[in-house]
């Protein structure tokens, strides 16, 4: 019975972190198109933290971005080692440009091209391997950017939902239902009739890397700060299979992956260096798991997790 025990502690804990540890780092790749998923988001702005220290530095990374398809514009600060780009690509495909030069990058604020209205982050931890970093950032009032990552995945698609409560006790299995304030029947990304918390489904790769960048037109900021997001074992099939659950879970499976939405910092509001709850700083983190065993200097058997 102590291994539970010590599994819910350890969620909780990593749910707890994402409060005092906004500034994480998030490298983000896209998944291929699926017709279930949400449309296809326009440019947003990324601030990324790039270790430069002249300006031959400067000149490279603003000639690997400059002349990419994707991206709008580029502002490189070499005092501040601060890059931002506005671009249509994932911010993985940003960071690994900017990376191709040799230079070390963070991704730091994500923001929209007008005056955001929010954003969060949620770490997901769950049974296995499986973790993952999901950033929502609201454009509009009808516009919310999901822009996220989760790796150790069974290759193929999985449900995504944001679920009514926060509460990590028994792990996933406490996280409530789907989100569905207007108690809607289940459905996809795209339906009127749908819950909320809807997300279809997120495709893993033969790597068991599911990433998407993506917009929703239901979800709001404001509305999820604190309760859950959670990826199911199966597919959701978006309340089309005739199935006892297809109404109202999609039918999708146990729950593998949760983690609690927290607020986060925006654009050029992430000041910090270093994270007051494990004394790692922005560069060290890059090497180190997002959350858990490893993630503190104390502990460094671990592997990095590169999310």
């Amino acid at each position: 019975m102590a291994a539970p025990a010590i599994r819910r502690s350890w969620l909780a804990s990593v749910s707890r972190k994402v409060g005092s540890c906004l500034f994480n780092s998030v490298v983000i790749a896209q998944a291929a198109p699926r017709g279930d998923e949400m449309d296809s988001a326009g440019p947003t702005k990324l601030e990324f933290a790039v270790q430069m220290t002249c300006e031959s530095c400067a000149v490279k990374v603003r000639a690997v971005l400059e002349g990419e398809p994707g991206v709008s514009s580029v502002s490189v600060d070499v005092g501040k080692e601060q890059v931002l780009v506005e671009s249509a690509l994932t911010s993985a495909e940003v960071q690994a440009l900017i990376e191709s030069t040799g230079r070390r990058a963070v991704l730091k604020g994500i923001g929209g091209s007008e005056h955001d209205l929010g954003s969060a982050v949620v770490m997901l931890a769950g049974v296995g391997r499986i973790q993952g970093v999901v950033r929502l950032l609201q454009l509009s009032e009808q516009r919310c950017l999901i822009d996220g990552t989760i790796d150790g995945l069974e290759p193929g698609p999985h449900g995504l939902h944001v679920h009514a409560l926060g509460d990590l006790t028994r792990d996933c299995l406490s996280c409530g239902e789907h989100y569905n304030p207007f108690g809607r029947q289940h459905g996809g990304p795209g339906d009127s009739e749908r819950h909320v918390g809807d997300l279809g489904n997120i495709v893993a790769g033969p790597d068991g890397r599911a990433s998407f960048r993506q917009e929703d037109s239901q979800l709001k900021v404001w509305d999820v700060i604190g309760r859950s997001l959670v990826v199911d074992a199966g597919e959701d099939d978006l309340g089309r299979g005739g199935q006892p659950l297809s109404k109202r879970t999609g039918n999708s499976g146990e729950r593998l992956a949760c983690g609690i939405i927290a607020r986060s910092a925006g654009l050029f509001q992430n000041p910090k260096q270093i994270c007051a709850c494990d004394g790692v700083t922005l560069w060290e983190e890059r090497d180190r798991p997002i959350a858990g065993k490893g993630r503190s200097k104390a502990g460094t058997e671990t592997p990095a997790a590169h999310l």
